[in-house]
């Protein structure tokens, strides 16, 4: 199990051109797996283990010695589910009513409907329709390559349930194949930082501009945060989330802009100038739309650390669609082969988000790197990824041979203390990770959306 899980960190890390010297500080323990077709548990070893060779890369660069670096697999794997554990209070329901995979006219499509005008765009195309009886039967009268497609024409999310075979010959999944894990650029220097980073909190007095929303960029952040940075998130005057909220939020504060007024872009164009970090999931065209393409931000922000993530890629048919986890996994094959191997009645996606889990520790780790990378020479880094590239890796880890499943949680994987949420009291689990003279803490609870003015403090 360990073995698996070093030697996918060893292939992520090269993904992300790290130096393998580092490999050998890292050591894995925990026994089990999560329950899936899939090498879920070593996906989530491997991406928290990348994310942390990173700050003990940025750590060595501050005192010169290399940090041994820890991590639970059992740990992890808990992470990549739910780390809040709410006391006297409840988290609201993840997934909008009428949001699920339904049976075709010949085959299984996924509904993707949580935010709003999401949902709006479903039902210009199937009609309103109070529960899932009735959604049901209106979906039933489409085939699904026809819905999928109506659906995104209005502006909506959808997923047909794809095989891997034939994810591989679909052309969004041909342009995929030939894409990196992590599309890497060096670019032009800014000035010198004036960072005065400790190996105790490495990334202190880093600003970090979120941009991110569910799922994978929050965690990315809120890892950063994790080891000091000060994570400032920008959302629309209208979003909200409130099932992940608490769950993301963590350390971080939060403020709201509307990109389309001129005042609040003037506002934002003040943040990202003096930014050092940029983190942002819009899709693949938006903020070019918005004025604020990758040249732009480099020419406004020379040295910035720029990291992005889409959900199908950047390049090909689909480079600017709109994409979520469990849409990913119904289009990649990840929901049919679970479906198949399981020998089930219906689509078997994977028991935690972890496309979105995984692929928001490679954007801390390059986000780190990064940091690193403007330490020592200056230069500025722009790195893509995407849900269906990671999802490609986890494929291409083959099936999860039979082991035994995670002993279940204890007490004794909750850190020590109260978290004082919005919301109510809380725990945490324990970090999944230690590093030796570098704990992972957040200075502060988790926020709620808009509580927070657009500044930096």
């Amino acid at each position: 199990m360990t073995e698996q899980s070093a030697s996918l960190t060893a292939s992520i890390w090269n993904e992300l051109g790290g130096d393998r010297a580092l490999l050998e500080s890292l050591r894995f323990d925990g026994d089990g797996d999560l329950p899936s077709v899939f090498r879920v548990t070593d996906l989530a070893s491997a991406s928290v283990a990348a994310a942390s060779l990173a700050i003990a890369e940025l750590v060595t660069l501050c005192s010169g010695a290399l940090p041994r670096v820890h991590i639970d697999r059992r740990v992890a794997s808990f992470w990549f589910g739910l780390s809040i554990r709410p006391a006297g209070w409840s988290l609201p329901a993840p997934w909008d009513p009428i949001a699920g995979d339904y049976a075709s006219s010949d085959g299984w499509i996924r509904l993707h409907t949580n935010a709003p005008h999401h949902r709006a765009a479903a039902e210009r195309v199937l009609g309103k329709h109070a529960d899932r009886g009735a959604m049901s039967a209106a979906v039933g009268r489409w085939t699904k390559t026809a819905l999928e497609a109506a659906i995104v024409d209005a502006g909506g999310c959808a997923a047909e349930m794809r095989s891997v075979t034939e994810w591989q010959t679909h052309p969004q999944g041909v342009a995929l194949a030939a894409e990196p894990l992590a599309r890497l650029t060096v670019t032009d220097p800014g000035p010198t930082p004036n960072w005065k980073l400790e190996p105790a909190r490495p990334l202190a007095g880093i600003r970090v501009l979120d941009l991110t929303r569910v799922l994978a960029g929050p965690i990315a952040s809120r890892f950063l945060a994790g080891y000091g940075a000060n994570v400032l998130r920008i959302d629309p005057p209208d979003w909200n989330e409130p099932s992940v909220v608490p769950e993301v939020t963590l350390g971080k504060r939060c403020a709201r802009l509307d990109l389309r007024l001129a005042n609040d872009r003037t506002r934002f164009h003040a943040l990202l100038a003096s930014a050092d970090v940029l983190l942002h999931g819009y899709r693949a065209d938006a903020l070019e739309r918005l004025g604020f393409d990758a040249a732009s931000r480099a020419r406004l922000n020379p040295g910035l650390v720029d990291v992005s993530l889409n959900a199908y890629g950047w390049a090909g048919p689909w480079r600017n669609r709109r994409g979520f986890d469990s849409l990913v996994q119904m289009s990649a094959g990840i929901a049919d082969a679970g479906m198949r191997r399981k020998m089930a009645e219906r689509p078997i996606p994977l028991p935690v988000q972890a496309l979105d889990h995984a692929t928001g520790y490679l954007m801390a780790a390059a986000a780190v790197r990064g940091v690193a990378r403007r330490l020592s020479d200056a230069r500025g880094s722009r790195a893509q990824f995407a849900l269906a590239r990671t999802a490609r890796l986890l494929v291409e880890q083959g099936d999860q041979p039979s082991s035994s499943s995670v002993a279940r949680e204890t007490e004794a994987d909750l850190a020590a203390g109260v978290e004082r949420t919005p919301w109510g009291e809380a725990r945490r689990l324990s970090p999944p990770v230690s590093i030796d003279g570098t704990p992972m803490r957040w200075d502060s609870p988790a926020a709620e959306l808009g509580s927070s003015e657009p500044v930096w403090p």
